[in-house]
C-alpha cells in the first residue's frame, strides 16, 4: 500500500487513521500529472491490492437490507460506477457483475463509484451459475423493464407501444404487442414466418413475468434486482431466473415522448424503493437489521 502526494494539505484531507499502514511518498506535482490520466489530477495517487470481498469488514453492514444488485452486461464505465455507488448508498448486501460487464476496477468506474468498492462486496466476471451461487436462498429475482407501454398492462387498448432507439435500456417490445428480448437485426430473420412462430415458444419470455409499477410492493423477502445494459438489454438467463423465482418486471413510468431512463438512473430509483419497502416490512414485523460478522481485510 503506497500513497503518493504532492502537498501535505492534500494528504490531510484523507482519513489519517487509515494511512498508518501505508507508505507515504511526497513527489512533485509534475510527476502526479504525468502518472494520472486526468487533465487536472487532485494531487494524490495510491497503489493498493484489490481487496477480497469475502475478507473485507464493511462498517455499513449493520444498515444493509436483504437486497442484491445484478449488473447484466453493463458496459459503460460511468454507469457501472454510479450503480455501485447507488448500491452502497442503498445498503445492498452485494453486487454481482455478469461476464460482459466492464471491468469493475477500470479507472472511470472507480472514480464514478466514489469508494463503493470498499463499502460492499463486489463480485465481477460471473457466469449465471455463479450468480445463483452468490444469492441467498430463497431469493426473488426481479428485472428492470423500460420497453413497454404500461397502459397495455393496466387495461388500455391491449397493444404495446413500439420502442424507440432510446427505449433499448433493458427490454424492447414488438410492435405487434408481443414482448421479446431485444436482438440484433438480421436480414434473414423475417424470411420464414413459421420459424418465427416456433421460436416464440422456446425458452423464457417476458410475457410470463408479471409486471409491476416500481412503487408497488415487490420486496417481501430477500430480493435481487437485475439491470441490463443499454445496448443489448436483458439476457435470456436474467429473464429465466426471474421466471424461476416468481419475480416481476419492474416498470418506471415516464411522461410521453421522453426517452427511457439510463441504467444507472433506473437502478438508483429501484434500489432505494426496494430499501424503503424492506425497511417498512422490518419495522412492521418488529425485526432489526442484523449483520453477519466479517473478517478484517489484511
Amino acid at each position: 500500500q503506497m500513497v503518493f502526494f504532492s502537498t501535505v494539505e492534500r494528504l490531510q484531507e484523507l482519513p489519517l487513521d487509515k494511512l498508518r499502514r501505508a507508505t507515504l511518498v511526497k513527489v512533485k506535482s509534475e510527476d502526479i500529472k504525468i502518472w494520472s490520466d486526468l487533465v487536472a489530477p487532485q494531487g494524490v495517487i495510491a497503489i493498493f491490492s484489490r481487496p477480497n470481498p469475502e475478507r473485507l469488514n464493511f462498517s455499513q453492514r449493520g444498515q444493509s437490507v436483504p437486497l442484491s444488485l445484478i449488473c447484466d452486461n453493463i458496459r459503460d464505465p460511468g454507469n457501472l460506477g454510479t450503480m455501485l455507488r447507488c448500491a452502497a448508498a442503498a445498503g445492498c448486501h452485494r453486487v454481482l457483475l455478469t461476464k460482459g460487464c466492464v471491468d469493475a476496477w477500470e479507472p472511470k468506474v472507480l472514480r464514478a463509484a466514489m469508494g463503493a468498492h470498499f463499502r460492499l462486496p463486489v463480485y465481477p466476471n460471473l457466469d449465471w451459475d455463479d450468480v445463483k451461487n452468490h444469492l441467498p436462498k430463497p431469493v426473488t429475482v426481479h428485472v428492470a423493464d423500460s420497453g413497454l407501454d404500461i397502459s397495455a398492462e393496466t387495461g388500455g387498448n391491449g397493444s404495446h407501444k413500439p420502442s424507440k432507439p432510446g427505449d433499448f435500456g433493458w427490454v424492447s417490445s414488438r410492435p405487434d404487442g408481443k414482448n421479446m428480448l431485444y436482438q440484433e437485426y438480421d436480414s434473414d430473420s423475417d424470411s420464414d414466418s413459421e420459424s418465427d412462430s416456433d421460436s416464440e415458444d422456446e425458452g423464457p419470455q417476458l410475457s410470463r413475468v408479471e409486471t409491476k409499477l416500481y412503487h408497488e410492493t415487490w420486496t417481501q423477502s430477500p430480493s435481487a434486482l437485475v439491470i441490463g445494459g443499454e445496448t443489448h438489454g436483458l439476457s435470456v438467463e436474467a429473464v429465466q431466473l426471474a421466471e424461476e423465482t416468481s419475480g416481476h418486471r419492474l416498470f418506471i413510468p415516464v411522461v410521453p415522448d421522453v426517452d427511457s431512463l439510463n441504467s444507472a438512473m433506473a437502478a438508483s430509483i429501484l434500489l432505494f424503493e426496494g430499501r424503503r419497502q424492506l425497511l417498512k416490512l422490518l419495522q412492521t414485523s418488529g425485526k432489526k437489521l442484523q449483520s453477519k460478522p466479517e473478517r478484517n481485510f489484511s
